[in-house]
């Protein structure tokens, strides 16, 4: 049994995370900035902790005590074309997503250096290595996350510590049904916003994505880079087949000259 603490947990996976990990006989930590959120959820403790608060995340892992495993899975999106993007709301989507990530981790590292062992499954997505129009900064805070996560696992590595990024494609959790979107006046990007959302098809459920952590928090070595679900493989399959001399659009038959 682990001791597994949860970010995040109020809803979508970080919810379905909690129940997995429950389910497996863990002791399950869920954490949110809302403890209130958490009720109804069968977790050993229900805490407190914002990633954008410092004090925040310390009380809550001083409160959690020992941690084996580590999901860091809050996060929010927003959609904007490049030119749409208020940088205020992209430096505030990296402090949650990315910075918000790092601050987590710092705060359970020291514990699991002493004890040398210890795993943090951080929670990215195709978005990590692919970009598509309107996400931009959704992905941009992805793909740094991306960075420090492969800094970690060689940094770490020797000292017991591993750390891996799990990359869903879209999931229907409902996080995508009421996105804040960004745009310019008499907007040109306009027919960007018609296109729709992924189709149903390439939709995966919550739940699988919390037991494909689950099986990663499990398994007998954790692969740096875990896709979740067909969808997801099949993309970042293409995209690494891909030239890189263009922009890659998933699902097109050739990626698309700028």
């Amino acid at each position: 049994m682990a001791s597994v603490l949860i970010t995040g947990a109020s809803k979508g996976i970080g919810r379905a995370a909690v129940a997995e990990f429950a389910r497996r006989g863990h002791r399950v930590i869920a954490t949110a900035r809302d403890p209130r959120t958490l009720a109804g959820l069968p977790a050993d403790q229900r805490l407190a902790l914002d990633v954008t608060d410092p004090g925040s995340i310390t009380s809550a892992v001083g409160e959690a005590g020992e941690i084996d495993v580590l999901v860091s899975n809050a996060g929010e999106i927003f959609n904007a074309a490049v030119e749409a993007i208020p940088p205020e709301a992209l430096a505030r989507l990296l402090d949650i997503n990315t910075i918000g990530a790092l601050r987590a981790a710092q705060a359970v590292l020291p514990g699991m250096r002493a004890r040398g062992r210890g795993r943090l499954l951080f929670m990215s997505s195709i978005s990590g290595r692919i970009a598509v129009p309107l996400s931009a900064a959704y992905a941009a805070t992805k793909w740094a996350l991306e960075a420090v996560v492969e800094a970690l696992a060689i940094e770490a590595g020797p000292l017991g510590i591993e750390a891996a990024l799990v990359e869903p494609g879209p999931v229907s959790s409902g996080a995508l049904d009421h996105v804040t979107t960004y745009t310019l006046p008499g907007d040109p990007y306009a027919r960007l916003l018609t296109q729709g959302g992924p189709p149903a098809s390439l939709m995966i459920t919550p739940e699988e994505v919390a037991a494909g952590i689950a099986d990663a928090a499990a398994a007998p070595q954790l692969p740096l880079r875990i896709p979740i679900g067909p969808p997801a493989a099949q993309i970042l399959a293409a995209r690494q087949a891909a030239p890189d001399d263009r922009p890659f659009i998933p699902g097109a038959s050739t990626a698309v000259r700028s």
